[in-house]
């Protein structure tokens, strides 16, 4: 049994995909975690350029 123990602590196989999927995890909670704090100021500032712009304003007349 203590050889058996050794053995699992000792193996590295697999490590490596698990590492990255934590990796991609964490950079997925950072981004959802900028878009849920910057997307209502973002969402203002492309509506104010938009505004500048006449974007959605009837010049035809």
């Amino acid at each position: 049994m203590k050889d058996l123990m050794i053995r699992v602590f000792k193996e590295e196989e697999g490590q490596g995909l698990t590492e990255y999927g934590l990796l991609v995890g964490l950079i997925a909670l950072g981004v959802v975690a900028a878009v849920t704090t910057l997307g209502d100021s973002i969402g203002e500032v492309f509506k104010d350029i938009a505004g500048k712009l006449g974007v959605g304003t009837d010049t035809t007349e």
